[in-house]
């Protein structure tokens, strides 16, 4: 009995064994994978027929061949699997082609997280089919060519190229990984300098980032307009951030955008404090030669500032007081496709008296009729002086492709100023100088590589003044007014991530009113002007992968039509190339022709208040033509561990400039005569950088000459001729504190004294006017500051971060003589006249951001 149940016990464990050896066999033959010529042999031998086809067609094919099914199922496998085209020629034969369309999929995904990439753009090139990732950045396309190749791109990764072949549909999809890109082809970063936040790009131009920006000697905020002061070659001769001299040219001669809108007013505390809030400014771009075709206008320079553009999934934003000011901003998430972002600033100066308004109300009201040193028991004199600033964003982002903007900007400027004698009202005073922007913005990608950008704004700069004198016995009223309205098409076509092709069509119309009323002697003047513009850009950029090489190349067409007076067509041809001859040297030139139709005259016998003596003006194309530029630059760099050295060459010429633009405060300024200058210089800078610290030196020598030839002499230095001109400074970080301290030197302005003796005074005009010597034949003292600044930043709560920072401006004390000038007073004597700069003058803020 026990023997019959061992032999059934075997016989049970045999056919066990057996019937999962035939399963196994069984599955294994099913779902084998082997090479898809063997495939076929099986098929041949099993069905008596016959295959033709190409060795080098399927020789490196795999297929899973499942051998259940009819032949006509297995054949249909065979090609779902490989995307083979299987044809039969008749009941034995069967002809194996490669299919000429084929089916692709593939997983995008980023190669540091490993995470999807939903909407990535995924086009064929030389074809009109395209799509996009899904959520789990899956994507399929059918009937495509086998040998195509597609362009895959997502914004913030570099662009990756991959032949339709290597996508082909198989049970799982290939996995595709994208390499993050941290800079666009044209703002490819060379050497971040000075302090965190400042960089220089490959086509010579300076960015700064104020959600990186660290620290500057006298800084305790980005101020925008303080912050490119920092750089080589870029300085402001009077200590304002509203008079900025790029290679020494005049302020009205640098080009300022906000969000593509021109900026006729750019500074508070009539030219102290920048008007533009930090804050919500994501990148400010600093251009002196070089520039891009897009840009217009600007015969010295361009300063481009973009606020930011993206929507945030939560609120964000903070507020901040100083001495001078208050501001808030906001970032607030509406829905998941539109967003709102405001700014907003008041001074404190008509109701707190601080030890920094005294400074900066000394440095901007001396010598005008606000001045406190005019004050006497006798003689009472008040002023009340505030600003503002609002800035508001709407961000629509209708879908993947297409983007709304529009944007809104106000500043102001009041001052009220009352004199009166004996308690006896003698005279009131107001002036009100404002700039009201709007704008809007459709940003819209047809394609991967194809992209427009149509941008439409209208500006306004008013600038009013009114005086009442000696009991309304005299009145006096002006107004400077400029309009400006203007369109902008720019496209885009980037077929890879090497080459950029840029053309726009611009349109702009400006108005500018000058207007005069007074009462005695009786005297009216209005004059309005209208200048339209249309203009043609376009321009190649490109850049090889190892970024050895670099070329932006373009030019610009402009049609210009004063409606009273002329028309003119002129052609800019814009270049700026660099080569890195090795790791760590570069070369750099940089060339560009300009022109501009818009300029400030500065008028000292018509000023608002002795305080605000600049106007807005058009050309006419007789009394002052069209400015018009043309610059060259050659440089060389150095760039290891840390240290940056860079030495640039450059020449600048500007015509069609008028005495009148220039603040001439000598014989020629009353003349209006028409003439050109010259600059050349060469600009240096050394920078060593680390972790905790980074120092460095500027040096920039110019040689600025006047050329008039209607005066006598023809050839004398520019007013703004500063031959040297040198920066040491340096920052130094430790965890949550910053610091940093910096002395400027620079030698003296250019001025013009009278004629010694009897000679100095010519009475036979009336009133009595001065005999000068040569123009600009004399210098003032040299020009020596030294600032500090200091910042904390801490945590009040897990979501609040908080900010304290003190700074001193010229903490040395040092009376520096910026401007010296002389006039005849009412005794028929000359009377010396000194503009100092700025006292030692301390700041402190306290700033919370969440």
């Amino acid at each position: 009995m026990l023997k019959t149940q061992n032999n059934k016990l075997a016989f049970f464990l045999f056919a066990l064994l057996f019937l999962c050896y035939t399963t196994g066999s069984a599955q294994e033959t099913q779902t084998a994978t082997l090479p898809l010529k063997e495939q076929l042999k099986k098929l041949e031998n099993t069905y008596a027929i016959k295959f033709s086809f190409v060795d080098s067609a399927i020789s490196n094919i795999k297929t899973n061949l499942i051998s259940t099914g009819s032949l006509q199922e297995q054949l249909e496998n065979i090609a779902e699997q490989t995307n083979l085209s299987i044809q039969k020629i008749n009941d034995r034969y069967y002809a194996i082609t490669l299919k000429k369309t084929i089916t692709i999929c593939g997983t995008i995904l980023d190669n540091f997280k490993n995470k999807p990439l939903a909407s990535a753009t995924i086009q064929v090139i030389n074809n009109t089919k395209s799509t996009i990732a899904n959520s789990n950045g899956e994507f399929t396309i059918s009937n495509i060519p086998r040998d195509a190749l597609l362009q895959i791109k997502f914004l913030g990764y570099k662009t990756k190229f991959i032949t339709a072949k290597e996508l082909i549909k198989k049970e799982t999809c290939t996995k595709i990984v994208m390499a993050q890109k941290y800079q666009e082809l044209n703002e490819v970063i060379v050497y971040k300098f000075l302090t965190t936040g400042l960089s220089k790009n490959s086509n010579g131009s300076i960015s700064i980032n104020t959600a990186d920006f660290g620290i500057l000697p006298g800084q305790i905020e980005p101020d925008i307009l303080k912050t490119i002061q920092a750089l080589p070659g870029i300085k402001s001769i009077d200590e304002t951030v509203s008079d900025i001299n790029i290679r020494g040219g005049t302020n009205d001669q640098n080009l300022i955008l906000w969000d593509g809108i021109k900026m006729y007013q750019s500074g508070h505390f009539f030219g102290l404090i920048s008007a533009f809030n930090p804050y919500l400014t994501d990148k400010i771009t600093s251009i002196k030669n070089g520039s891009s075709a897009q840009y217009g206008d600007g015969v010295s320079g361009v300063l481009d500032i973009k606020t930011k553009d993206n929507i945030t999934s939560t609120i964000k934003g903070g507020a901040g007081l100083n001495f001078i000011t208050g501001d808030a901003y906001a970032r607030i998430p509406i829905t998941n496709k539109i967003g709102f972002q405001f700014s907003a600033r008041r001074s404190l100066t008509d109701f707190l008296d601080t030890p920094t308004y005294t400074r900066f109300s000394e440095k901007a009201f001396q010598d005008s009729n606000v001045s406190k040193e005019n004050t006497t028991a006798e003689n009472k004199r008040d002023a009340i002086f505030y600003f503002y600033d609002f800035t508001g964003k709407l961000l629509y982002d209708m879908n993947a492709k297409h983007k709304v903007r529009f944007n809104a900007m106000r500043t102001s400027n009041t001052l009220d100023y009352v004199e009166s004698r004996n308690d006896s009202l003698q005279s009131t005073s107001n002036l009100d100088q404002t700039n009201f922007s709007f704008g809007g913005t459709l940003s819209s990608s047809w394609s991967p590589y194809f992209s427009t950008n149509l941008t439409g704004y209208y500006t306004q700069y008013t600038l009013n003044a009114t005086n009442i004198n000696n009991n309304n016995s005299q009145n006096l009223e002006q107004r400077n007014e400029v309009l400006e309205t203007a369109l902008k098409w720019n496209t885009t076509y980037q077929p890879n991530a090497n080459f950029i092709w840029k053309n726009g069509y611009h349109l702009n119309e400006v108005g500018i009113t000058n207007f005069t009323f007074v009462t005695q002697p009786p005297f009216n003047s209005n004059i309005k002007g209208v200048i339209r513009t249309h203009a043609l850009f376009s321009e190649v950029t490109y850049n090889t992968e190892e970024e050895k090489f670099y070329v932006q190349a373009g030019a610009r067409l402009n049609f210009i039509e004063n409606l009273d007076t002329f028309k003119e067509t002129i052609l800019e041809p814009r270049l700026a190339v660099s080569y890195k001859v090795s790791d760590v040297f570069k070369l750099e030139t940089k060339g560009e022709f300009k022109n501009q139709s818009t300029n400030q005259i500065i008028d000292l016998e018509q000023n608002f208040l002795g305080i605000e003596k600049r106007r807005w003006i058009l050309s006419d194309g007789e009394q002052l033509p069209i400015t018009k530029s043309k610059q060259a630059s050659f440089g060389i760099h150095y760039d290891r561990n840390n240290l940056y050295i860079g030495l640039d060459g450059f020449f600048k010429e500007v015509k069609g400039i008028s005495t009148a633009t220039q603040g001439f405060q000598n014989q020629y300024q009353f003349n209006g005569e028409i003439g050109q200058y010259a600059v050349k210089g060469v600009e240096f800078l050394i920078n060593k950088k680390s972790i905790f610290y980074s120092v460095w030196l500027s040096y920039a020598y110019n040689t600025n000459t006047y050329t008039f030839k209607t005066l006598n002499p023809q050839n004398f230095p520019n007013n703004l001729d500063i031959r040297h001109t040198a920066t040491i400074a340096g920052t130094y970080s430790y965890k949550k504190l910053k610091i940093g301290l910096g002395l400027n030197y620079r030698s003296g302005k250019p001025y013009t004294q009278p004629q010694e003796g009897d000679n100095a005074i010519n009475t036979t005009f009336f009133p009595s006017r001065i005999n000068y010597q040569e123009p600009n034949s004399s210098r003032l003292p040299e020009y020596i500051r030294a600032d500090g600044s200091v910042t904390y930043s801490f945590k009040l709560t897990p979501k609040i971060k908080a900010i304290a920072g003190a700074a001193i401006l010229n903490f040395t004390g040092r009376k520096n003589i910026l401007n010296t000038y002389y006039r005849v007073n009412q005794s028929n004597e000359i009377e010396t006249i000194q503009n100092l700069s700025i006292g030692a003058t301390p700041n402190a803020s306290f700033r919370i951001n969440f």
